[in-house]
């Protein structure tokens, strides 16, 4: 007689993602104010980044927030950014979020006030940033990840 295959343990399918640190990128790209916009430019179209955090000199904290439309709009303008220090285009003094802070709540700030992009903090400081793609993104997984009203109702 054959045995009976042994039990299968349950698939562990990837968890999808939760807080702020399940999504964020660690790496932020980072300037000072003192800059020139140019250079700024220069390092986010090299660094493939949208925005970069502008950081005190002294205390290594965030400042302020420089983003591809501070460009556009100097540029439109008519500033040329050779002339323009990071300074006269960042937003200052940027809303931050924990890194324990939950997907949904991150996505509530950003759309309440408008922002594409976070910085994210940790105990020790400036950890990461996150952007609204990445939000929107951990959001449709959370949602795949959810049974949908048309199975539950069988």
């Amino acid at each position: 007689m054959a045995e009976a295959p042994a039990p299968q343990a349950p698939s562990q399918s990837p968890q999808p993602p939760a807080t702020v640190a399940d999504i964020m990128r660690p790496a932020a790209t980072t300037a000072r104010q003192n800059d020139h916009a140019a250079a700024a430019a220069y390092l986010m179209k090299h660094a493939g980044a949208s925005a970069l955090l502008i950081l005190d000199a002294q205390a290594d904290q965030p400042i302020g927030i420089l983003t591809e439309a501070d460009i556009i709009r100097a540029v439109a303008d008519h500033k040329d950014l050779n002339d323009v220090q990071i300074r006269q285009l960042m937003t200052t003094g940027p809303a931050v979020i924990g890194s324990m802070t939950s997907i949904r709540d991150a996505a509530q700030t950003m759309t309440s006030k408008r922002f594409r992009h976070l910085p994210v903090m940790g105990d020790a400081g400036l950890v990461g940033m996150i952007d609204i793609i990445d939000v929107c993104r951990a959001l449709l997984d959370l949602g795949a990840s959810r049974p949908s009203d048309a199975d539950t109702s069988r």
